[in-house]
């Protein structure tokens, strides 16, 4: 996996779990939804890359 889109997604894992975290706390369902929206998209990022893997190998 190319160390770029790795940290991509990592981040993109973290930033979503934040969001969702402090959505919860204000009460707000939008940043909580946006939350979970940012980790599912981490996610694919990061499977999308192993699946790269797998065939390069």
């Amino acid at each position: 996996m190319s160390g770029t889109e790795k940290s991509k997604a990592h981040i993109e894992q973290a930033k979503g779990k934040a969001k969702e975290a402090m959505g919860r706390m204000a009460g707000n369902e939008r940043m909580t939804a946006e939350g979970r929206a940012d980790q599912a998209k981490g996610n694919a990022r990061h499977a999308k890359e192993d699946i790269k893997d797998t065939f390069r190998h």
